[in-house]
């Protein structure tokens, strides 16, 4: 495990971020948190953290000043612009300038001498045309090449990629990277249009339940397939990567595949509901046919493999929404933290 170690964490505001924070101070971590929204927004925060919020690193003054400012022997970069398939496909442009992130950042981790950069980089990363199909054998870390990326965001992640590599071989700077295959739990995203499937189905099942009504909205028809990894899952495949001396990009993910009515299907039984309508929208985003997550490598490599299946997964993060939504009759953004 990291003990006794000043971390700097970007994207400290947002999902995976903070509970790798949670996670790096059981050790006994020092942690330096930065994120572009106002502190009001973080998912979770902690006294004993050092926050610098409403900050901006696509600016390389503001990454300077973090390096300046705080002695750091790690970097844990979670920080993009990104969200569910509806923010990712209109948002392209947007989602591509999060390179400047990973760029400032691996520049002054060269120039500051820091230990060592984590990357968060993303299953959009990988060759679009081996996802045509619902039912597909999961994408193993060369199925990336022949480059052909989700457009815009997986070209930002697929290059970002690229860059660690290049600045370890150049620079000696030890980098890892891990692909995350649709990390998903509480105490994050639920609404707003950023939320990802298990996140909105779940509030829609809440909603449908509250509001008596028999039926949900649900992008595609349906039958387009996943997997899913639980949050608890991601953190520890993260910190087993970045203790190991395994530098090219590694899949974090489950082989759980299920399709979105499927889920649908298991959070019906989580919430004890009745079986509901499926308003299917064909107009919407929904991505590619099937995407699922091999593990081989991940396995061999960390003694890595999820151990939370989707069903347990699904009732933590259902339970956790159903309570954000019922404190909050006016749905406000106004998050349990812990």
């Amino acid at each position: 495990m990291i003990l006794n170690k000043t971390i700097f964490v970007s994207g400290a505001g947002g999902f995976i971020g903070g509970h790798l924070i949670r996670k790096l101070l059981e050790n006994k971590n020092k942690i330096i948190a930065a994120d572009i929204k106002p502190i009001e927004y973080w998912f979770q925060t902690f006294d004993e953290v050092t926050n610098y919020d409403s900050l901006d690193l696509m600016d390389m003054n503001n990454c300077k000043k973090i390096f300046e400012d705080n002695k750091i022997d790690y970097v844990f970069n979670m920080a993009c612009n990104m969200g569910g398939m509806g923010f990712i496909e209109n948002n392209k442009a947007e989602c591509m300038l999060s390179v400047l992130i990973n760029t400032n950042l691996l520049i002054a981790c060269k120039d500051f001498k820091i230990k060592k950069y984590f990357f968060s980089s993303s299953a959009c990363a990988y060759n679009k045309d081996l996802q045509q199909e619902t039912d597909i054998s999961g994408l193993k870390e060369t199925d990336a090449y022949p480059a052909n990326p989700e457009d815009g965001y997986g070209w930002e992640k697929l290059f970002s990629e690229r860059m660690c590599r290049h600045f370890y071989e150049d620079f000696g700077l030890e980098t890892r990277v891990a692909r995350f295959h649709n990390i998903y739990g509480p105490v994050g995203t639920f609404d707003g249009g950023r939320e990802k499937a298990p996140a909105a189905l779940c509030r829609k099942v809440i909603e449908a339940n509250i509001n008596n009504t028999n039926e949900i909205e649900v992008w595609g028809d349906g039958k387009q397939t996943r997997t899913f990894l639980f949050i608890e899952d991601c953190i520890e495949g993260v910190l087993r990567l970045f203790n190991s001396d395994f530098r090219e990009p590694l899949n974090i993910g489950s082989d759980e595949q299920v399709s979105i009515n499927q889920m649908i299907e298991i959070i019906e039984k989580i919430s004890n509901s009745k079986k509901l309508n499926k308003n299917y929208l064909l107009d919407k985003p929904k991505g590619v046919r099937g995407r699922s997550s091999n593990n081989e490598l991940a396995t061999k490599t960390l003694d890595w493999n999820y151990s939370i299946s989707l069903e347990e997964g699904l009732k933590k993060t259902y339970e956790w929404i159903f309570l954000q939504i019922t404190k909050n009759k006016d749905n406000s953004r106004k998050f349990t933290r812990s």
